[in-house]
């Protein structure tokens, strides 16, 4: 079940937590995609938090919202660039994106495998995806206070197989969000250490989050009839009910040089 876009947007930009949780996922996919310049860039579920940064360079910008969940204008201040639209039916023509995003909108869904296929869809040749989901290890998983706390948590090697399943290539995965869900004072003043040594705390400390980019793998053209060309095919009921059967393509026997027939 989807969250809601209002339940949402307070979190993200209203709540000290919210602010640290994107920070840390944000800064995370900036690592993994310096800049989108000159690209199309779309999100799906409520990916917008972590799209801002390429605003200015991106020749697109997509944010598209399902509607069980719900849309706002973003950016605020600027020019509206989000979209509501049917998880199964993406307002995109095929091929268009080169980089996309999705957050809350996977894990939320009662149709992830629809989703998975329209992503594969509007993604074109040579683009990348990146996948966003509550980790099954994680804290955050496990309490409700944020979004991560709804929906279905993947391990690993679930969210991998699922996605071969579609047609991706796996590129690399990365966690985020180490520092426990906790609005504390103390845990948001060490956030920022906790995401910068989060990786070498496992497997004691999981991230709240797998980030995992993935390439999609092109599909073989069908091919129809037999795989190989039958060169000179059998022909063994020729003939038969028509008078003397075709000659077989051979040279002479012993037998018919013996009788003069060379």
């Amino acid at each position: 079940m989807h969250l809601d876009v209002l339940d949402l947007r307070n979190f993200y930009y209203r709540t000290k937590l919210g602010r640290v949780a994107q920070r840390a996922i944000r800064d995370t996919v900036v690592r993994m995609w310096p800049h989108a310049k000159g690209q199309t860039m779309a999100g799906f579920g409520f990916a917008a938090p972590l799209m801002r940064p390429y605003l200015a360079d991106a020749r697109r910008v997509i944010a598209m919202m399902p509607a069980p969940q719900g849309v706002m204008p973003w950016p605020a201040g600027m020019e509206n660039v989000s979209v509501l639209c049917e998880e199964t039916a993406w307002p995109l023509a095929t091929g268009i994106v080169d980089k996309l995003i999705l957050m809350h909108g996977l894990e939320t869904s009662e149709q992830p495998s629809a989703v998975l296929e329209e992503a594969s869809r509007v993604l074109g040749p040579g683009g990348r995806a990146l996948f966003v989901v509550p980790s099954r290890a994680g804290l955050w998983a496990r309490r409700d206070v944020t979004p991560f706390g709804f929906g279905r948590p993947y391990s690993l090697g679930q969210l991998e197989a699922q996605l071969k399943r579609h047609d991706f290539t796996v590129e690399r995965s990365v966690s985020a969000l180490y520092a426990p869900p906790s609005g504390h004072p103390f845990w948001r003043r060490t956030s920022e250490f906790f995401e910068r040594n989060g990786r070498f705390f496992a497997p004691l400390l999981s991230g709240g989050v797998l980030m995992v980019e993935v390439s999609k793998q092109p599909r073989a053209a069908p091919r129809g009839g037999l795989g190989a060309v039958v060169r000179r095919p059998l022909r063994v009921l020729e003939g038969m009910g028509q008078g003397a059967p075709e000659p077989a393509l051979r040279g002479p026997s012993s037998a018919d040089k013996a009788n003069g027939n060379d």
